[in-house]
């Protein structure tokens, strides 16, 4: 099965892709991040991470789609911006016929690092024991992207079950 993670963000929405079978370990696919222009409308930028979230999924094929639920920032602006980014993405997953799962920040942590209270660098440590990727300056939005992915692979892979967007 082909997980595709995303870290969705109104300038920079990261994305990750494993691959799991039953009784193996997860493996790395591709990552990167979807970089929008705070100079344009953001209703173009909201088009251009569906866009860019689609041909991903046209490219990579993933089964499913994983993606970390909005958490509630100080700033109510903050919020509704993000909420529109996550939005587009999952529309463009839904749109493209894969399923979409959702998990909480500290989900994510827990099932990367053991700790739902770990730190992003934490999280970007163990992406990559488990992985063997490596960054060379990428956003934390990627590797948390590929945490949400290994988040949904590992539990897909132990039969849990997962909520749906």
């Amino acid at each position: 099965m082909v997980v595709m993670g995303i870290d969705p963000g109104s300038q920079i929405t990261g994305y990750g892709m494993v691959s799991i079978a039953a009784g193996e370990a997860p493996r790395y696919i591709a990552c990167g991040a979807i970089r929008t222009s705070s100079r344009d409308d953001f209703s173009a930028r909201l088009k251009q991470i569906y866009d860019e979230v689609a041909d991903l999924i046209a490219a990579h094929q993933p089964d499913q789609a994983a993606l970390e639920e909005i958490f509630y920032a100080r700033n109510a602006r903050s919020s509704l911006l993000l909420g529109q980014a996550r939005a587009s993405a999952v529309l463009a997953a839904l749109n493209s016929g894969v399923p979409v799962f959702s998990y909480t920040p500290a989900e994510v942590k827990l099932a990367v690092t053991g700790r739902g209270n770990a730190a992003k660098e934490q999280v970007r440590y163990m992406v990559v024991q488990l992985l063997g990727v490596t960054f060379t300056g990428e956003s934390l939005d990627v590797s948390d992207a590929l945490a949400i992915a290994l988040c949904h692979a590992l539990r897909w892979q132990s039969g849990s079950r997962a909520t749906r967007s």
